[in-house]
């Protein structure tokens, strides 16, 4: 972890570089608040001037070859590997997530680098399409789609940073990139350290360090990107969305979730509480795939219930950064009194209380509602935290239909013994994502990543992130003269 401390600043135009606000910023052990580092926050006038630098960058980084590009990706995840021990150290202790959690991250970021080499000659590539006109030869052109705005989460901030900023730069784009300063170093330093070693020109990738009291909508409405990715929640998203929807941007917006775990008739308890438990409680449930819903038939709820609480029960919490415990604490106090309010208001609700958290420091230890209507706020509610409804149906059919009935539509999973109907009701689910046997909390760099509704707009992963970041241009080429009406 030590080995970062000194590259507590923002990375711009190649350099790292002191924030000009006069503001710091205490990045904290969400554990015990201890101060991790203080960071300098940058300006506003600094994020446009690295949009002018990415913007002037870009446009040599376009001419680069397939193999240059291929060779950054490299060499940044050779950074990550030679690391491997300090970044786990510094992801754990910055987000409050448990050994792994942190692996899994650090993981997934390697997966999403040695993907994204994969793609580096996906632009420049020409197809040729028939044309009805006599003489004339249609070619559709791949380009860069030029500057990218990238805004992460606190939660999984170097996978969910690196998901945009990897396949932007391979297929030729440049990046300005803000992540959520309270994990700064995992969701932006770390990431410009490895793509300072791996030989990056100087302005295609740009990181700064700074919050929304500086720069305030910049990062949207600054002229120069063409397309703004976000992961975070609906109600930003549909900001992100209204100002982008002004200027014609794109956007690529994986939001909230409410995220169903079903349980058929025909479904084994023992292995859909197993996948549950890891499901629900992973990083705390602070995670926007984690499960936020079990929906049981009403065969098998009761003996779920009573297994699923046992196993709630006994999950270990305390210092994430004991490889013993599973609960660590959530991201900020902000976070925990918001959670707490959740559980206070079901409770005056009259929704029945099956596990109680308790609260230690900024740790919230499992929570289970019982019998829960899905009509509840609590079932209609993003927990966030370590907080699940357990909801009874009466028929598989009406457990698909309570999935459903939510304005979220990320992931979800069918726990069921019959894998081919089970597939056949995965798809009568609207959300981007439904896993068969699997709890909801999936991803990788190949599969098209992204939600439905209220969840989000766009696809990662490969190869459908090359349509969202690239632009097809099409030119044609009249060879023989042609006769014109008029």
């Amino acid at each position: 972890m030590e080995k970062f401390i000194n590259k507590n600043q923002s990375y711009l135009n190649g350099e790292w570089t002191e924030g000009q606000s006069g503001r710091s910023y205490n990045i904290l052990n969400p554990y015990d608040n201890s101060v991790i580092s203080t960071v300098t926050l940058a300006t506003s006038g600094q994020l446009a001037e690295s949009f002018e630098v990415a913007k002037q960058a870009q446009k040599d980084w376009a001419k680069s070859s397939a193999e240059e590009r291929r060779q950054i990706m490299v060499k940044a995840a050779e950074y990550l590997k030679q690391n491997r021990e300090e970044i786990i150290d510094m992801i754990s202790r910055e987000t409050g997530g448990s050994q792994i959690k942190a692996n899994v991250e650090l993981q997934l970021t390697l997966e999403i680098l040695e993907e994204a080499e994969k793609i580096t000659d996906e632009i420049y590539q020409v197809r040729e399409v028939p044309s009805a006109m006599d003489g004339k030869v249609n070619h559709i052109h791949r380009l860069p789609l030029g500057v990218i705005s990238s805004i992460s989460p606190f939660n999984f901030p170097m996978n969910l940073s690196m998901r945009t900023i990897a396949p932007a730069i391979a297929l030729g784009n440049a990046v300005v990139h803000k992540p959520d300063v309270q994990v700064g170093f995992s969701g932006g330093i770390i990431i410009a350290a490895a793509f300072e070693y791996a030989g990056l020109p100087k302005g295609v990738f740009n990181m700064i360090l700074t919050d929304l009291e500086e720069i305030g909508d910049d990062m949207l409405t600054n002229p120069i990107p063409r397309l703004i990715s976000f992961t975070g929640s609906t109600p930003v998203g549909q900001h992100i969305g209204e100002i982008a929807g002004k200027s014609l941007k794109r956007v690529a917006l994986e939001l909230g979730g409410n995220n169903p775990f079903i349980v058929l008739s025909d479904a084994d308890v023992d292995r859909a509480v197993d996948a549950a438990i890891f499901g629900k409680f992973i990083h705390q449930g602070q995670i926007c795939m984690c499960i936020n819903r079990i929906i049981v038939h009403k065969d098998l709820y009761e003996e779920f219930a009573e297994k699923f609480i046992a196993r709630a029960k006994e999950l270990p919490y305390g210092d994430q950064t004991d490889p013993k415990t599973v609960v660590g604490p959530l991201v900020n106090e902000r976070q925990l009194e918001k959670a707490l309010q959740f559980i206070s208001d079901a409770k005056k609700a009259g929704v029945n209380v099956a596990l109680e958290g308790e609260r230690v420091g900024n740790i919230l230890t499992p929570t289970v509602f019982r019998d829960v209507k899905n009509s509840d706020d609590i079932a209609q509610i993003e927990m966030f935290s370590p907080i699940v409804s357990l909801i009874q149906a009466e028929t598989d059919e009406e457990a698909i239909e309570i999935a459903n009935d939510t304005i979220y539509g990320l992931s979800s999973a069918i726990f069921t013994t019959d894998l081919e109907r089970g597939e056949k009701l995965g798809l009568q689910i609207d959300s981007g994502m439904t896993h068969i046997n699997d709890q909801t909390v999936n991803d990788a760099p190949n599969v098209s990543f992204g939600g439905n509704k209220m969840s989000g707009m766009g696809r990662f992963g490969n190869p459908w992130i090359v349509e969202e970041f690239t632009v097809t241009k099409w030119i044609s080429v009249q060879s023989k003269y042609r006769e014109y009406p008029f």
